[in-house]
């Protein structure tokens, strides 16, 4: 009887792999982002190792992700306007041309920081083309739409895991071999993802007559929002965790060199343990039975992820901070995993990507500008002190949507008591 209720667990832990596209996009996409996570621990402690300046951390990633924010709508209507699938195909080949120019850069050693944050601005531009493609294409690689939870949470498994690997491998390759080869390993894991698309075999684009112009479209997709509020707080809550919350990620570096006097290889071993926690939470979240109340669960790890950071704020105790990050990263992992499933399934069909350019905007926007607001704020409080505010604020959003929980249930309960009166009234 445990052997059968553990296989079924498992079955339904990885039931999207019963679709070939997903397997295909599944496996390449697993190999291109430890690639992505390499370059991107690699790209924190050049900055930082130049710079000595937790400041500069937060403007590196704005420059990475702000751009994304400036242009996510426009990538969210191109994903709906065109064919998704030769949208990713030229957003993957642009990533790859990315990194290699990335990585020459940096193998001829002749660098400046201004040079390394244009490169990042430029692939923060590609980003807002290619997320709202990749994440709506999801949808059409999944046979049956029931196993879409799941497929988005074994996603965000993939992405988590390949931040434990890729952190990990960066700081033993920086070390032994040195940062070119980082940014060198990054390009070529560009190939996979590539490869994976085109062995695919999606359904043939069917073009579609598009009566209104972008700007028609950009404002039908606001109506959308506003007119959907369920869809709307999850899109405000996670822009809110985004700026004041998810870039607590800068600031690793500073705990990694002057709290636990590390090197790179200390660096990459804590954003592992991250990335551990956060995997951890993708697979509790794939295994979830149908029907599972996402929004209690988004509830409940926030104030995980809050509690998570408080407790590892002023840890110096290097085996206790690795413990409370890794638990910061089960609670962050639904932040970003539930809000996308929430919209995913929720979205009419027609305004997918334009509503996951939202998404984008909430999730890659307000990083950047949270990263500058984080590096400034440390600068006068400490980095101490700012994580551990970074974890109250957590707290708070937690309780902010523990509050719309109790107002969605009070209006159920109004609702049903109006429905059973009205069936009185007419007996």
């Amino acid at each position: 009887m445990a052997t059968t209720t553990a296989t079924t667990s498992k079955f339904r832990t990885f039931r999207a792999f019963k679709s070939r596209n997903y397997r295909l996009y599944f496996i390449g996409q697993s190999v291109s982002l430890i690639g992505t996570w390499m370059q991107k621990t690699a790209v924190s402690w050049v900055i930082y190792s130049l710079t000595h300046s937790t400041f500069m951390l937060g403007l590196t990633l704005f420059a990475s992700q702000f751009p994304s924010f400036l242009f996510s709508l426009i990538g969210g209507v191109v994903s709906d306007r065109y064919n998704r699938y030769r949208v990713l195909l030229t957003t993957q080949a642009s990533s790859l041309a990315q990194a290699l120019l990335l990585a020459t850069l940096i193998l001829l050693k002749h660098y400046e920081v201004w040079e390394i944050l244009s490169l990042s601005v430029v692939l923060g531009i590609i980003n807002a083309f290619d997320v709202p493609a990749r994440q709506s294409l999801v949808y059409e690689m999944v046979d049956d739409k029931a196993d879409l939870p799941n497929a988005l949470a074994l996603n965000s498994s993939m992405v988590n895991l390949s931040r434990i690997i890729g952190p990990a491998i960066a700081g033993i390759v920086l070390e032994s071999i040195g940062d070119g080869a980082c940014f060198l390993l990054n390009a070529l894991s560009f190939v996979a993802v590539i490869v994976s698309l085109l062995m695919m075999r999606l359904p043939q684009y069917i073009s579609t007559v598009h009566k209104k112009n972008v700007f028609g479209e950009l404002k039908e997709e606001m109506t959308y929002i506003k007119r959907t509020p369920s869809i709307a707080f999850v899109l405000i809550m996670l822009g809110l965790v985004s700026l004041l919350v998810l870039p607590f990620s800068t600031l690793i570096p500073y705990y990694a060199r002057d709290v636990f006097h590390g090197t790179a290889k200390t660096f990459g071993v804590i954003d592992s343990f991250i990335g551990l926690g956060a995997f951890s939470g993708a697979i509790f979240l794939a295994s979830l039975k149908t029907g599972t109340d996402l929004r209690r669960v988004l509830f409940i790890n926030t104030l995980v992820f809050g509690a998570g950071l408080i407790l590892f704020s002023h840890e110096h105790t290097y085996a206790l901070a690795l413990i409370f990050v890794t638990i910061a990263g089960f609670g962050m992992m639904s932040q970003i995993t539930v809000s996308n499933t929430l919209i995913q399934t929720t979205v009419a069909p027609k305004m997918r990507g334009r509503v996951i350019s939202y998404y984008a905007m909430a999730f890659f926007g307000m990083q950047p500008l949270g990263g500058l607001l984080v590096g400034s704020i440390s600068k006068w409080i400490g980095t101490t002190d700012t994580l551990m505010g970074q974890g109250c604020a957590a707290l708070l959003l937690g309780l902010l949507h523990w509050r719309y929980l109790h107002k969605e249930k009070l209006k159920k309960q109004q609702n049903l008591i109006l429905r059973e009166d009205h069936h009185l009234q007419a007996l």
